[in-house]
């Protein structure tokens, strides 16, 4: 293998670092009491402000007519709004490894909607692979040591609902396509519709900040960690079209274990024998279950996300 050959797969751990980072840099977001809704609204415009000026440079144009904006809004609600909703929640009494860990269960919560829809077929593989998903959910749970407080338990089927809508988001997207939109197009609709969801909620709810107003750590990983999304999420869909689907798919992988070594690192988080042992169980069950044939997915706007075809 050559320097050239070895490219592509410094991309995909330069990625895997950069949304894994996001995991960690949640959590410092919600450190001093910001709201989810607040917090979806900045990072929202972000992550517009961003992927508009790459796709003003590419010179894609954003759609406007109402079958477009169907798509964007079933996105945003699946894709941005409801899940980081639940993750924030989440990621404010959960250790930031094992919100890591947590969301890489997007395939296990994808393959019986998947089947539900008709998206795949059923395989014996795919379901041993949803079994071990399972189990490490589980080995979270129920051991004693497995979380430095037995009420943080509580906090994993909340946090377990933001995969469960990306993967329904994945699966509609596979379903009826995005109307022949590529994936920052999509992203961009569906933020700016994110934007104007989010914005009214959160000023009604109580949850609006000003990031202005006493700009620190928490406002910063916010920022960072919406910037990193637009910058990755660009060079995903580079990668996709230089080295395939199948190969930019792997960059899941590395998510999960960089958010678990990022929050070690920044959050100074150590982790039980049962954690190691789910994070192992999971990799195995979400390796079984991925499909054999994998096309351009539409990842989250902060976190990746399940493969989708577009049809």
């Amino acid at each position: 293998m050559n320097t050239r050959d070895l490219g592509p797969y410094a991309v995909l751990l330069a990625m895997g670092a950069g949304w894994g980072l996001s995991v960690p840099l949640a959590k410092i977001a919600v450190s001093t009491g910001h709201q989810p809704l607040g917090l979806i609204f900045w990072q929202e415009v972000v992550v517009v402000t961003l992927l508009g000026a790459i796709c003003a440079l590419r010179r894609k144009r954003l759609e406007l007519g109402q079958r477009y904006w169907r798509l964007y809004l079933m996105i945003a609600l699946c894709g941005a709004v409801l899940p980081d909703i639940f993750f924030y929640l989440a990621a404010a009494k959960l250790p930031g490894g094992i919100m890591a860990i947590v969301i890489a269960s997007v395939p296990l919560f994808s393959l019986p909607i998947a089947l539900a829809l008709g998206n795949e077929t059923f395989a014996w593989r795919r379901v041993l692979g949803l079994s071990f998903g399972i189990v490490g959910i589980l080995l979270l749970i129920g051991p004693e040591a497995s979380l430095p407080e037995r009420a943080m338990a509580a906090f994993i089927p909340i946090a377990l609902m933001a995969p469960l809508l990306y993967a329904t988001e994945g699966n509609l997207v596979a379903k009826w396509g995005t109307q022949g939109l590529d994936p920052m197009q999509v992203i961009l609709g569906a933020s700016l519709l994110g934007m104007v969801i989010s914005l009214p909620l959160a000023v009604v709810t109580g949850q609006w900040i000003n990031p202005a107003d006493s700009f620190g750590a928490p406002e910063l990983a916010l920022v960072a960690s919406a910037a990193i999304h637009g910058l990755v999420y660009a060079v995903y869909v580079w990668l996709v079209g230089r080295a395939g689907s199948v190969f930019a798919a792997q960059a899941s992988y590395l998510v999960t274990g960089c958010g678990v070594l990022w929050s070690m690192l920044l959050l100074h988080e150590r982790y039980a024998f049962w954690v190691w042992l789910a994070l192992g169980i999971m990799t195995i069950g979400i390796a079984l279950v991925q499909p054999r044939r994998h096309a351009t997915p539409l990842a989250p706007v902060t976190r990746i996300g399940e493969n989708a075809r577009n049809s």
